[in-house]
């Protein structure tokens, strides 16, 4: 039964791999007809290439985790292709074309190839938990990493960039990951000490004060990011992240009601100190106000999706251009333009299918790692898109972070590639303990 669940899931897979492939061509193709009123000339090796690491990727998942969910992968694969034919649309008007696709052809290439590195170096996550300390220690070293001053570059205002030869990264990308894993593993080791209460408030229990040093630790490192780095979009996914783990570690909603109110003062504080961060706040009530200046690009960002309308101006058939780092920060802004509300619908739905399916294997996780790993990596990936596409929208004070698997960004991609073959492998465990426990009930009981 176990071998027979496996090949379906992976029938599955495959199979909406390659809707998924045919759904991008054909946005590749209404792209071309909608800029130059012809279908582009490499249509058939876009198709191919999109499908070839889909299919890739598809076979380490079936070698490596074959129980895993079928969802997950199909919906990363159209995600990237999607951010991969605006790229190159966006390419074409600018200037550069062939430069930054090429570019993310390569960064996309070796986030798959990274994705099945990671499946076939993880076996079992209870490995990473044992190792937690030194993730740990790697965070925190490429959290540091871009305040060097050798490595260190800043970067339109936030240094979170680090140079190694020719190589630029955002080592920030890769310390969530190391921090979801150290959090979740020492969570798991303290967890009793933490859900210790010594007062009650009304009906919540207050823990001891040393017991609240963890939460107090990490809305320092928030803030730290924040004033070194000018980053308030890690600033806001580090401490979110603890918060979060915190909360469903103890159970104690004592951790978030305080985790919420320390972060709400400390972005009061924020605010009145660092002209930065009253720069982004104004922009977010009012960018028309500096329409000419700061906030150029969230007013074109709503004209953009505005023109859009319901169904949009057709791929290639816009003028996105006009944002300036539309293919970073604003490539929601372009899709919302040329495929509009119904476009932008089914970008928002696919992150939820992703963050779904997440949280679908921390709820059906008997192993408490297990669990917690999966809600971290799972809050980092529907957080991070959460905070630019309601910055675009100006739901929240636009901040720097990508929208994961669309936007141009060699660091991003590799470093979620990675987070959805943890999740994949957190996945293939989860079935594996629902599909055998029955059997050995079975066996206990005769």
């Amino acid at each position: 039964m176990t071998s027979a669940l496996a090949t379906q899931r992976r029938r599955t897979e495959l199979g909406l791999i390659a809707l998924a492939g045919l759904t991008t061509a054909l946005l590749y193709a209404l792209a071309g007809l909608g800029r130059s009123a012809s279908l582009p000339a490499d249509l058939g090796s876009f198709l191919l290439l999109v499908l070839a690491l889909g299919v890739v990727a598809h076979l380490a998942v079936r070698r490596f985790a074959p129980h895993a969910d079928p969802i997950i992968l199909p919906v990363v694969v159209f995600l990237n292709g999607l951010g991969q034919v605006f790229i190159i649309r966006l390419s074409h008007e600018s200037g550069i074309a062939g430069e930054l696709p090429a570019l993310q052809t390569t960064w996309t290439a070796l986030g798959v190839g990274a994705f099945v590195a990671t499946l076939i170096i993880v076996r079992r996550p209870r490995d990473l938990a044992a190792h937690r300390y030194t993730f740990g220690l790697i965070g925190i070293g490429l959290l540091i990493l871009p305040m060097l001053p050798v490595v260190g570059r800043e970067i339109n205002g936030a240094r979170i960039w680090a140079s190694i030869g020719p190589i630029n990264l955002q080592p920030g990308e890769f310390a969530r990951l190391a921090l979801a894993i150290f959090l979740a593993a020492y969570l798991v080791e303290n967890r009793e000490l933490l859900q210790v209460g010594s007062r009650r408030i009304g009906r919540f229990e207050i823990p001891d004060g040393r017991h609240l040093a963890p939460v107090l630790a990490a809305w320092g490192v928030s803030l730290l990011v924040l004033v070194a780095e000018k980053d308030l979009g890690s600033s806001l996914l580090y401490y979110a992240l603890f918060v979060v783990l915190l909360w469903i570690a103890t159970e104690r909603p004592a951790f978030l009601i305080i985790g919420g109110g320390l972060f709400v003062s400390g972005a009061v504080v924020a605010w009145r100190i660092f002209d930065h961060v009253q720069a982004r706040v104004d922009i977010w009530f009012d960018p028309w106000a500096t329409r000419s200046g700061s906030g150029y690009q969230l007013v074109e960002a709503a004209l953009a999706m505005a023109t859009g309308g319901l169904t949009g101006t057709g791929p290639g058939a816009g003028e996105p251009n006009r944002i300036p780092e539309v293919e970073t920060d604003f490539i929601f802004a372009a899709i919302g333009e040329e495929m509009g509300l119904m476009g932008t619908t089914l970008v928002v739905g696919s992150f939820i299918l992703l963050i779904g399916g997440g949280l679908r294997i921390a709820v059906q996780s008997i192993n408490p790692f297990n669990k917690l790993l999966a809600v971290g990596l799972t809050t980092l990936m529907g957080l991070q898109a959460l905070v630019i596409m309601g910055g675009i929208v100006r739901l929240l004070p636009l901040t720097g972070v990508t929208l994961p698997f669309i936007s141009y960004g060699g660091s991003s991609l590799l470093a979620n590639y990675i987070l959805v073959a943890l999740l994949l492998r957190l996945s293939d465990r989860v079935a594996l303990q629902t599909t055998t426990a029955p059997a050995q009930n079975e066996q206990v009981t005769s």
